[in-house]
């Protein structure tokens, strides 16, 4: 397939180098930002620019890989006679932001992906939906070219999956984030915690998470819960967390 990426972040970097390895040509990268787009386009051997009005428009795809925020704007401002197949890799916009295009669709990788980090794309389940059955189809088969594990899903789905992937990953990182400034504070090292950090990681790659559940929340233990809380008493925010993650622990006991 003739790709052309509209972006030059952090996905847009993965998918370009995905797509050129499973034997994909790259057309041109676009950014409002013309040393951006050289960048990557240098990369993956290809054209840079940084006008719409330069567009190719006779690729097979147009991925769009911005910012959430930047989607629509830029969705808005692509000419609607595109013929190839114009998706975007968004957990959180629906695939009808793309009505506007006679064929468009989804991929969205449930992963952290940053520039300088390697993905392994066999273990990462690409959610994969198309404006029609066609569509699905092709970008199915596209995806599973370097993301065996990948799957079909609408929008609603797509949603879903992208919360689920914030809380266990966003939410759990600011969590660590406050345990590290706590022993901080008590002259502790985070090296600490590491061990149990791995060790909770490991257990839910095999069991459901509840069932695993430990802690003075799933045993009742009012008493060490309340030297907690007494402990952080001048951490009213930190307090509120421990109470209501508590309770939905307690809930589900």
């Amino acid at each position: 397939m003739n790709i052309v990426i509209l972006g030059s972040g952090n996905a847009a970097t993965h998918f370009g180098q995905q797509f050129q390895k499973t034997g994909h040509h790259i057309v041109q990268i676009y950014s409002k930002t013309k040393a951006n787009a050289n960048a990557l386009a240098f990369a993956l051997h290809c054209a840079a620019i940084d006008q719409l009005s330069e567009l190719d428009l006779h690729a097979d795809l147009y991925l769009i890989a911005v910012t959430d925020q930047a989607i629509v704007s830029l969705v808005e401002a692509l000419p609607k006679d595109i013929k190839g197949v114009v998706i975007h890799c968004s957990g959180a916009t629906d695939l009808s932001v793309l009505a506007g295009f006679k064929n468009a669709g989804v991929i969205y990788p449930p992963q952290s992906l940053s520039k300088n980090k390697a993905v392994d794309f066999s273990t990462v389940p690409l959610c994969v939906e198309g404006n029609t059955e066609e569509n699905s189809a092709a970008l199915f088969q596209l995806a599973q070219t370097f993301a065996p594990r990948s799957i079909y899903c609408n929008s609603q789905q797509r949603l879903a999956i992208h919360l689920a992937s914030v809380m266990v990953n966003n939410f759990t990182n600011i969590l660590y984030q406050m345990a590290y400034e706590l022993l901080a504070e008590n002259d502790l090292s985070f090296d600490l915690i590491k061990p149990i950090i791995l060790e909770t990681a490991e257990k839910v790659q095999n069991h459901i998470p509840i069932t695993v559940q430990t802690g003075p929340a799933v045993r009742q233990d009012s008493t060490t819960m309340q030297k907690h809380l007494q402990f952080i008493s001048n951490k009213p925010d930190l307090q509120q967390i421990y109470q209501l993650l508590s309770q939905e622990i307690t809930k589900r006991k």
